[in-house]
């Protein structure tokens, strides 16, 4: 990261908590391998690429691998959220720290910057996503830790109650979209179908990642994906029981190829609102380029954070 980068986060600390049961998943989320090592590791190594103080909380007697971290333990076990915050932010050295789950393999560096950006006036800095708010990919002040202290007492362990009392800074969707617009870092593993599809997209982000391969001598440049969001109405999100998809495709991708990713994503919509070669919509469906224009063209190119919408082609016009 740039240097301005980091100075943004000299003040800053990163919290990851890890003590939670993992009920749904069957077995500690913290140790899950991937990407080759303990999902914990994979976490605090992206994090550490953005704050030097980092501070683990978990449960007592938990085990951990070897981390370049502060481990600190809850004093009272399961105490949910709350308790992680509250014990990570009294261990952390920095004036706000940056708070997440130890099973969000996704954090996006952009985000989390813009987060910490907007802290100055305020004591927590709270996304909101999918209708709900996201304290465990937020910013918070030390200023809140009496706060979250009263909470313990009352026994109060849900964060959001926390944002009522201080000064908050609500950032909405449509915000965060423009430094995640598939809104992964939101993604977190709570059961096994979670994990494997994690997995899966962990695999489909490496093989576009930008990187320099040396074949035969030569140079070859691997490009970043280019994310963009399908929004179906009418007919097409009756059929595919969903409103919206998240794909990413490789750069200089076409309409042609989200139709194909998104037949491979939704099965149900092949052969019916997408004609059976998966690469352009079957006769009576009309797509729309970020609300602007409808586009028949199949080959046209998309841009990164293009939203593309699907219906019907008599409600379109």
């Amino acid at each position: 990261m740039a240097a301005a980068g980091k100075d943004l986060f000299a003040n800053g600390s990163a919290v990851i908590l890890s003590g939670g049961k993992s009920s749904r998943m069957g077995t500690p989320k913290a140790l899950l391998r991937f990407d080759g090592e303990p999902l914990i590791v994979h976490l605090a190594r992206r994090l550490s690429t953005l704050f030097s103080d980092l501070v683990v909380v978990a449960a007592p007697g938990q085990d951990l691998p070897p981390l370049r971290a502060n481990i600190v333990r809850d004093e009272i076990a399961y105490q949910g959220p709350v308790g992680g915050i509250y014990y990570g932010l009294r261990a952390s050295a920095g004036e706000f720290s940056f708070v997440a789950s130890c099973d969000v393999p996704f954090l996006e560096p952009r985000l989390i910057a813009h987060l910490a950006s907007l802290i100055d006036g305020y004591d927590a800095v709270a996304p909101y996503w999918e209708n709900r708010f996201q304290p465990l990919c937020g910013i918070y002040r030390r200023t809140v830790l009496p706060h979250l202290k009263h909470q313990l007492d009352r026994g109060e362990l849900r964060p959001i109650h926390l944002y009522d009392k201080v000064r908050t800074r609500k950032v909405e969707e449509e915000e965060l979209r423009r430094f995640d617009p598939e809104g992964l870092s939101f993604f977190n593993m709570n059961s096994p179908a979670d994990y494997a599809l994690a997995q899966q997209k962990w695999d489909e982000r490496k093989r576009f990642e930008t990187e320099t391969e040396k074949e035969d001598g030569a140079s070859i440049s691997v490009s970043s994906p280019v994310s963009v969001t399908v929004e179906l109405f009418g007919v097409p999100r009756l059929i595919a029981k969903t409103k919206e998809v998240c794909l990413s495709l490789p750069e200089a991708a076409t309409l042609s190829d989200v139709f194909s990713a998104l037949a491979v994503r939704l099965p149900v919509l092949a052969g019916r609102v997408i004609d059976a070669q998966k690469s352009a919509l079957s006769s009576g469906y009309a797509c729309n380029v970020n609300g602007l224009s409808f586009v028949r063209n199949p080959s046209v190119r998309i841009n990164p954070g293009d939203r593309i919408f699907i219906l019907a082609a008599d409600a379109g016009g």
